[in-house]
């Protein structure tokens, strides 16, 4: 016999884990690691994401205050994040064209790149004082959430949310497909992850079809933001095809960059299609009617 209805994940509990989760890894060592950074800075998304789908039925006060503290902890690390990156981009750069990057040394294209890779710990010199940081604010979110009342959310509101982010996504995609500009795709990506980490809720619909779909958008937004990675190394070194201390090396190298580029795009391009693609819509994709939430 089948049942009459299915009940969704909770909210809060997911909520409060990712904030306990973070505090851990904030204190298993006086400087996070490049692996922890990571794995906080993804449990801040997920943090934030489920608030998100929550929105519409939290006071607007409360959700826009948590929803800022979560975001400043995730943006304070951000530069931690965005150096180690950058450092094994280069490095692979290197490794991959010693030639190039031996050709014409002085170029301002070239210097920036061997600094950036040289750069260690320099921009964690505050490191303990940050830390601390993080952990008040996480602290007081935690806080928040721990006595914020959310046993009467209504569980097909929070499908409209869903089915309002994957409208958007959708959007985004076509935008994208006819003109892929970084800043678009980086929001794509933002947005497509919000959708990824809001699907952990309705799971229980329908977890075979839902986890497959889960593992489709991860490495999807996974190539999106190794996409995105090269476009910010491009933008901080300063880089324009036309500018006039260029030189046949940088120029190659840069094309060599937008080679991956197109290698991560090519990858994206047929995922997003069969999720968000014209004329498809949630129900069909998730496999569940929602007469059983």
């Amino acid at each position: 016999m089948e049942l009459d209805y299915v009940k969704l994940k909770q909210i809060k509990p997911a909520i409060s884990g990712y904030i306990r989760k973070s505090q851990i890894l904030l204190k298993k060592s006086g400087i996070p690691d490049e692996n922890a950074v990571h794995d906080i800075r993804v449990l801040m998304k997920k943090s934030r994401a489920l608030l998100k789908l929550a929105a519409p039925q939290l006071d607007k006060t409360y959700f826009e205050r948590n929803i800022t503290e979560l975001r400043e902890a995730g943006r304070i690390m951000s530069n931690w994040r965005e150096a180690s990156v950058q450092r094994r981009i280069i490095k692979d750069l290197k490794k991959e064209n010693a030639d190039l990057f031996s050709m014409h040394s002085e170029n301002r294209v070239l210097t920036f790149l061997q600094e950036r890779q040289k750069a260690t710990n320099e921009v964690i010199e505050d490191t303990n004082k940050t830390v601390e940081q993080i952990n008040s604010l996480l602290n007081k979110t935690g806080f928040r959430i721990r006595f914020e009342p959310m046993n009467m959310i209504e569980p097909k509101l929070l499908i409209k949310e869903l089915e309002k982010s994957y409208i958007e996504i959708s959007d985004l995609y076509l935008c994208c497909r006819n003109n892929p500009k970084p800043s678009k795709l980086h929001k794509l990506r933002r947005k497509s992850k919000d959708f990824l980490y809001q699907l952990l809720i309705f799971r229980p619909l329908n977890p075979i079809v839902i986890k497959a779909l889960e593992k489709k958008l991860d490495r999807m937004t996974q190539d999106l933001g190794k996409f995105n990675d090269l476009a910010q190394l491009i933008q901080s070194s300063g880089y324009f095809y036309k500018m006039e201390d260029n030189n046949p090396a940088v120029d190659e190298l840069i094309v060599k960059v937008r080679e991956k580029q197109d290698k991560y795009l090519s990858k994206v391009w047929p995922v997003v299609y069969k999720i968000f693609c014209p004329g498809q819509n949630l129900v069909n994709i998730l496999g569940f009617k929602l007469l059983i939430i």
